[in-house]
């Protein structure tokens, strides 16, 4: 079976970061066509200048990266560098990226690109704000049809949130954004909190990241080293979840993944609980289902995938 065409959409990020290693580290499955940059753990520049260090640690300078929305639709960006640090990558020490960014606006590159290739052929993977995706959708509703699948991180239900007590970062940061893409009629996968922070990345499994003794899995040891001390404290966990690469691996194997097709709504009025994915997993209302929305992971398999990827880098 030839790969899967997809955009990583993303706001770099020590986990958007491993989502994107993961990725370049599997052609087989997965073709990355290009990145595009959004706003989001951190401003616009730090993002797009994440991704190409990103690409260029992973040796793949190919990959087009597009700058994208700097700001949510309607609301002032709200960042997260008491999770990722001031650069967005804190943990280990990387170079200044080399490669530039690719010319054009990123919702143009996510516009042309899906219209260039045949219908049902291209997935969206937005691992941060749903900004680019739903302004491209808003610039060109012809392109909706032509999406083969979005599968995002965002959002959660038994897991409430992340950010405030009832939303997730990322849907929180544009629920504007999100309430559009969800609304779209585009077929989603969506990997909540619900999944990811069964993703932990334990002392023992970050110690399997390190071992592989090469520039990516020693980055790779000191991102996690770095940003699973916010978690620790705040959730008394063992280690870090690990977020984003649950999109990639969801393409690689999406057999480690188990949910239910459900309606989910985005509530943008609410001040108490804005940004909230309202998750109608149990059935209760007469919604019709929009999305895939995970419950449960493999996380041994996860974590057994995503190391031996990053041995291959």
């Amino acid at each position: 079976m030839a790969p899967r065409k997809i955009i990583i959409d993303t706001d770099p990020g020590q986990d958007d970061a491993v989502a994107i290693l993961l990725a370049l580290a599997s052609p087989e499955e997965v073709d990355v066509l290009g990145v595009t940059a959004v706003a989001g753990n951190v401003p616009l520049e730090l993002t797009a200048k994440n991704a190409r260090i990103v690409c260029e640690l992973a040796g793949h300078t190919q990959i087009p990266v597009y700058a994208g929305c700097d700001r949510p639709l309607n609301r002032p960006l709200v960042t997260a560098e008491h999770v990722h640090g001031k650069t967005g990558l804190d943990g280990p020490v990387l170079p200044d990226p080399e490669m530039p960014l690719a010319e054009g606006h990123a919702v143009d590159f996510i516009i042309e690109t899906l219209r260039a290739h045949d219908p049902g052929t291209v997935t969206l993977c937005p691992l941060g704000p749903l900004t680019n995706i739903a302004t491209a959708f808003q610039k060109a509703p012809d392109i909706v049809d032509r999406v083969q699948e979005i599968v995002l991180m965002g959002g959660a239900y038994f897991e409430v949130g992340n950010i405030t007590p009832a939303a997730e970062f990322n849907i929180y940061v544009d629920p504007e954004a999100a309430d559009i893409v969800f609304k779209s009629g585009a077929h989603i996968v969506v990997m909540p909190l619900d999944v990811t922070h069964d993703a932990l990345v334990t002392p023992h499994r970050n110690d399997a990241f390190r071992a592989l003794d090469s520039k990516v899995g020693h980055a790779v040891a000191e991102m996690t080293d770095f940003f699973e001390r916010f978690d620790k404290e705040k959730y008394g966990s063992e280690g870090a979840p690990l977020h984003d690469p649950c999109v990639t691996a969801y393409l690689i194997r999406p057999e480690l993944f188990s949910g239910r097709h459900i309606n989910v709504e985005i509530e943008t009025q609410s001040e108490l609980t804005l940004g909230m994915t309202v998750a109608d997993w149990w059935r209760v209302t007469d919604r019709a289902p929009n999305a895939m929305f995970m419950g449960d992971v493999d996380a041994q398999g996860f974590f057994d995938l995503l190391t031996e990827r990053l041995a291959r880098l």
